[in-house]
């Protein structure tokens, strides 16, 4: 980043915190004319505020600096004149969370940025409901969706959605998912029902199976019930991919376990969700081959971090680009923002993120570009798709 721009990031936010410190004024005297004074200025309008409320303090406190970070990144780039983000404290709990909330509100905040965590986001909604002021929470809780609170986290559903709408154009009818019983495997049930009604497919085979129970002995049952091994049924009802909600080695284990109790992978499809991107043992199980699994677009978030690494001189964590998503929305919806009037969140329109494209839709939903990549065992995941913004219903 040129000097100038430097400089330039460095005091918007030497601006933006200034909000938070105790002001001092002294007396003022008008300036002497016919002295070589210099004329009075007109006053100037205060200006707008959007509320940042990060963990600056309690247990994820190391991550408040860096999602602080990236805001001002946002404001420097996408921001504009008359207004300015205002970070408060949440110390990392959802009663501080709410107390920030208020406090933000009361001092005129059009839009609240943050918090980190879904607990946090449903603590802040109801002030936030009551003030009708939008809020734009960094979490992947997709449960705290809602009118005016779209959660910027990379969700379960976006990616499940992802990965259904890439298999169907390659010709997938048939849908299974296996995961454990528990919050995220539930999402993942919940998100492949929906693909595949919006996709006008037979409903998915859901195995929901005990979260302590061992991967490679549930895979053997989940094989026969889907029809994934020799003689389990009617070939029009055999599952064509198959979903794990699994990861590092309980993913190896299942895949394993499917291949022990008779599975043919191929043509059996495995897939997985966005963290077996940065787990290269996946590669090291033979069945996990050319397995799907959905991710950012990486030229999108290479250049993000090397912007950051630029301003501040470290590597931002992984969910720090949330936080720039998040305060670039802010900025732009506070850029077409009359004073005084509510400003009109950006929904519908396109927004470059952190990690590539973004738009809000309606009733709290996100929708991002990701892309589909395939294991490939001693490389680099392949792409298999490319980082689209999601076109069709609910895509």
């Amino acid at each position: 980043m040129p000097r100038r721009g430097l400089a330039a990031l460095a005091f918007s936010a030497v601006v933006a915190l200034s909000a938070c410190a105790p002001q001092v004024s002294g007396p003022s005297y008008p300036p002497a004319a016919g002295y070589g004074g210099l004329p009075a200025q007109p006053p100037q309008p205060p200006r707008e505020k959007v509320a940042l409320l990060l963990p600056l303090s309690g247990p994820q406190a190391a991550l408040g600096p860096e999602l602080l970070n990236a805001a001002q990144l946002a404001l420097f780039e996408q921001g504009g004149p008359g207004f300015e983000f205002v970070p408060r404290d949440t110390g990392g709990s959802a009663a501080g969370a709410a107390d920030a909330a208020r406090r933000a509100i009361a001092e005129g905040a059009r839009v609240i940025v943050g918090p980190l965590t879904g607990s946090e986001t449903a603590a802040v909604a109801g002030p936030a409901r009551a003030a009708g002021i939008p809020v734009l929470p960094f979490t992947n809780d997709a449960s705290q969706a809602a009118t005016n609170v779209w959660p910027l986290g990379l969700t379960l559903e976006q990616q499940v959605r992802r990965v259904a709408g890439a298999a169907h154009e390659a010709g997938v009818r048939r849908f299974g998912l296996a995961a454990p019983d528990n919050a995220l495997g539930r999402q993942m049930a919940a998100a492949l029902r929906g693909a595949a009604r919006d996709l006008g497919l037979a409903a998915p085979a859901v195995e929901l199976y005990p979260a302590a129970a061992q991967p490679s002995l549930m895979a053997r049952e989940v094989a026969q019930r889907i029809g994934a091994v020799p003689d389990a049924g009617p070939e029009e009802s055999r599952v064509e991919m198959l979903i794990l909600g699994e990861s590092g080695a309980r993913a190896r284990d299942f895949a394993a376990g499917l291949v022990a109790a008779g599975a043919a992978v191929p043509p059996l499809r495995l897939a997985g969700h966005a963290l077996w991107g940065s787990d290269e043992s996946l590669t090291q199980q033979p069945a996990l081959a050319g397995a799907w699994f959905p991710g950012p677009d990486p030229a999108a978030r290479m250049q993000f971090d090397s912007r950051y690494e630029a301003a501040f001189g470290t590597r931002p964590a992984r969910v720090v680009g949330v936080a720039y998503d998040a305060a670039a929305l802010a900025a732009r919806a506070m850029r077409s923002a009359s004073p005084g009037a509510p400003p009109a969140m950006p929904v519908g329109e396109t927004v470059l993120g952190a990690d590539g494209a973004l738009r809000l839709a309606p009733g709290g939903q996100v929708q991002r570009a990701l892309a589909v990549y395939a294991l490939s065992p001693g490389a680099v995941p392949a792409t298999v798709a490319p980082a689209d913004l999601p076109g069709g219903v609910g895509f």
